[in-house]
């Protein structure tokens, strides 16, 4: 799908990067980009994490460093208690290459570099790391550069995978973006319900056909495909975290036979529902 692009060099204007701390109603689906480095911490929430072609859940203590360029969005599941919170950190290459170049922050940038396919930290953060960013939006002047610096040397300790396949290419532009993410706020917002093509279409006035091929050109995903996987994330979602019946939460997810959910769950995560809930209790 195409991305929006966000212009954060307007909005940090004299400041050398953006660090600042947020706490909306909820994370609304906003699928963009921008040229900067973005690390976020979510302090608070749980929901759906894109980026890239990845597409996960997250819990609080997600951390996650995303390269120049690279879309992504993080959307708040519904069953959230109170407002989500996060502290965000947003830096551009050109700022951070004063200091990457000297022979002591090798490390650092190694690790910018393998931002480009998106770092999920992994395991127990360290408390250092999130005490300092936390406190990062509220330093200035020579404390603003160097608190950024001793967190990325933090982060270099971290354990950390790739979140992106390294042959993602990314869709950019403004072309189309609109209409590619009022479809996917219909679908975060509506999966539960009766969705059809036809609804979908409509919402960006196309026609079944042509929607059909538009969602495929930008996504590299039939609707139907795409509406499955964010059924199934909240399907295992509730699977561990209530005790309902699985056949009851597959239709309360908006599946309307048992027999086509359990294929599809199947092919989504290669387990069956029962085996799913199984592997996350133990």
């Amino acid at each position: 799908m195409k991305a929006l692009l966000e212009d954060i060099n307007a909005k940090k204007g004299q400041h050398s990067y953006m660090a600042y701390s947020i706490n909306p109603p909820r994370f609304d689906f906003f699928w963009h980009y921008h040229p900067e480095y973005e690390l976020t911490l979510i302090l608070k929430g749980n929901g759906r994490r894109l980026v890239g072609d990845s597409h996960e859940n997250f819990v609080s203590g997600d951390l996650v460093l995303i390269g120049p360029g690279l879309p992504h969005t993080w959307v708040s599941d519904d069953s959230l208690n109170g407002k989500p919170a996060a502290v965000v950190i947003q830096f551009s290459a050109a700022f951070i290459e004063r200091f990457t170049e000297l022979n002591e922050l090798t490390a650092i940038n190694k690790l910018l570099m393998q931002a480009r396919l998106g770092i999920l930290f992994k395991g127990k953060k360290s408390a250092a790391v999130v005490e300092q960013m936390i406190l990062l939006p509220g330093k200035s002047g020579v404390e603003k550069i160097t608190g950024l610096l001793q967190i990325l040397q933090e982060l270099v300790k971290l354990k950390h995978v790739s979140l992106v396949s390294a042959f993602y290419q990314p869709l950019k532009g403004k072309e189309n973006a609109n209409r590619i993410n009022r479809v996917c706020q219909f679908v975060q917002k509506h999966a539960t319900e009766n969705m059809t093509i036809h609804k979908a279409a409509a919402l960006i006035h196309l026609s079944p056909g042509a929607f059909c091929k538009f969602f495929k050109r930008i996504t590299g995903k039939t609707f139907s495909d795409y509406v499955n996987e964010i059924r199934i994330t909240n399907v295992c979602n509730q699977l561990i975290a209530t005790d309902k019946q699985v056949a009851e939460i597959a239709y309360d997810n908006g599946f309307e036979t048992l027999t086509y959910f359990n294929r599809v769950f199947l092919k989504k995560k290669g387990i069956s529902p029962r085996q799913y809930r199984g592997s996350k209790v133990l």
